[in-house]
């Protein structure tokens, strides 16, 4: 008897605690979603897109790199927690909803209601995947956005693979290497009036990039159309 009088003791000193803590939680992931709802909506509407386009976060892992991005097949952009936690203000949450934004606007321009264009994404992704780095420039800077987020939250996030002949992903070093001309190149302003400059995650990237931007420097020096070999 005595036993089940401390169960419930311990029940009703508790629960409240728990719900309370429950519902901390709720209020926390309510307010994660309401600014990433709000932050791709701005995106949507200064880029014209005119496709419906839903967001979602998600406290869990990513699902297995082998499957079709939710993107492409739901026209959902999911926010993982485990994505989440690299983004440091709303620069570097445009910057992952721009990327995701274009891969859900694609599957709308396709044949067989948007499958052949998933598909395509699918056999070419390392093409796609620096054609999306482009268009997520343009899509944060037509939204308002500094683009340079887009390089920090990469620099601090993707992980740099020995090689990548045989890899469907482009080296992370490439790929900044190529936003970091393509926004020089469109839109030097930022670069020139960056708030990012302090930021260690930046200077980070320029430590790490110094050859690959000297090969570019040559290039613009020259005049050069042709395009850099990074690595």
């Amino acid at each position: 008897m005595l036993k089940y009088i401390v169960i419930i003791t311990m029940l009703l000193f508790t629960q409240p605690f728990v719900c309370a803590a429950d519902m901390e939680q709720i209020e926390k992931e309510q307010t994660i979603q309401q600014r990433i709802d709000e932050i791709g909506a701005k995106i949507l509407n200064a880029n014209r897109i005119d496709k419906r386009i839903v967001f979602a976060y998600d406290k869990a892992e990513k699902k297995s790199a082998l499957k079709l991005d939710p993107s492409i097949t739901s026209r959902q952009v999911i926010l993982y927690d485990g994505d989440y936690k690299y983004i440091e203000n709303d620069d570097e949450m445009a910057a992952y909803l721009s990327r995701k934004i274009l891969l859900a606007f694609k599957s709308y321009e396709s044949i067989f209601n948007g499958y052949m264009g998933a598909f395509r994404i699918k056999v070419a992704p390392k093409k796609f995947e620096l054609v999306a780095d482009k268009r997520a420039v343009d899509f944060m800077v037509n939204a308002g956005y500094h683009p340079v987020g887009l390089i920090t939250l990469i620099q601090k996030s993707c992980p740099q693979k020995r090689f990548d002949r045989f890899s469907n992903k482009n080296l992370t070093s490439k790929r900044l290497a190529h936003i970091y001309e393509y926004i020089y190149t469109k839109y030097p302003y930022y670069l020139q009036n960056n708030p990012y400059f302090e930021n260690e995650h930046y200077q980070n990237f320029l430590l790490t990039s110094l050859e690959n931007r000297r090969m570019f420097e040559q290039k613009v020096k020259t005049g050069s159309k042709e395009e850099l070999e990074y690595e």
